[in-house]
């Protein structure tokens, strides 16, 4: 493991779910002046994992008291297969981490995979008296299954040849797919191609990527819930996109203008691909403080 993985490794700590060791980082356990700040509830996305947040934590923890987790079968949490990787497992886990860490109301920023966690919380949420969320940002992500875009390996790895292509798939086939979707100004350089490429294979992560993949399928099977807990969500609103991604850029911006409306804030960034967090994360950052701002 590199030296920037270890040390984002030694901010967090393990915590047993279900039998499974999820990692997880408070921002309060180096920080005990972040107990009078409001919480930032990170999700990050596949196949990655929370370090996705490194460039904006610094100033984000200047401002908010930052709870994040790896997801099952991602980063250095456990990689159990074979599995059945669900969306609402993947809510459950982040239900948990929020109320071990005594966390009875949040902010929201989420990316990629993440977005659909959120989506599953947010329908959650309305079963409730009140919102525990005060508020939920959006990256990148495929919050619409007719918008979403999924790349070529991702096709064929949530197929029956799934299990065989992971098994083979390389740094250089995976990188590959990766920097596809990063806006061409603002490509991986080598030192983030070898940290995402290590923090897949950390726990034999390889052969989970397929069984993840599961959540394409979820997205339309679940369509009305999830895309209704957007159009009945009671908390404001954030949607911070990339337009040059290929996945889910400009083309999802316009379907979330359709369906949800253009009363929400939205901010699309010319040039930045799928994750405007690690390619753009001084115009994230501004965009998100802009929007927070508005709240208060």
């Amino acid at each position: 493991m590199n030296a920037e993985l270890q040390a984002w490794m030694d901010r967090g700590r393990f915590q047993s779910w279900q039998g499974y060791q999820i990692f997880v980082i408070d921002s309060l356990t180096h920080d005990v002046s972040a107990t009078k700040k409001p919480v930032l509830l990170l999700v990050h996305g596949y196949p990655t994992s929370s370090w996705d947040y490194f460039p904006m934590w610094a100033k984000l923890s200047t401002r908010f008291r930052l709870v994040t987790a790896d997801l099952l079968g991602m980063g250095f949490s456990s990689k159990p297969w074979p599995h059945r990787y669900t969306i609402a497992e993947q809510a459950d886990l982040m239900e948990a981490v929020m109320q071990s860490a005594g966390v009875e109301n949040c902010h929201v920023l989420a990316h990629d995979y993440g977005d659909t966690v959120v989506q599953e919380l947010l329908a959650r949420d309305q079963s409730l008296v009140t919102t525990r969320y005060h508020s939920v940002t959006l990256l990148n992500g495929g919050l619409f299954p007719e918008t979403h875009h999924a790349r070529p390996i991702q096709k064929l790895m949530a197929g029956p040849l799934g299990p065989l292509l992971a098994r083979f798939t390389t740094k250089r086939k995976l990188m590959r797919s990766f920097c596809a979707v990063f806006g061409r100004a603002t490509q991986p350089d080598a030192q983030l191609s070898e940290s995402v490429w290590q923090l897949v294979n950390h726990g034999n992560g390889l052969r989970v990527l397929p069984p993840l993949l599961n959540y394409i399928r979820e997205r339309k099977q679940f369509r009305e819930r999830w895309v209704g807990a957007l159009l009945g969500a009671r908390m404001p609103l954030a949607l911070i996109n990339g337009s040059s991604d290929p996945v889910s850029g400009a083309h999802m911006v316009e379907r979330f203008r359709q369906v949800v409306g253009t009363q929400h804030f939205i901010r699309e960034l010319p040039g930045i691909g799928h994750y405007p967090q690690v390619e753009a994360p001084e115009q994230v950052l501004s965009a998100f403080a802009e929007f927070i701002d508005t709240l208060t």
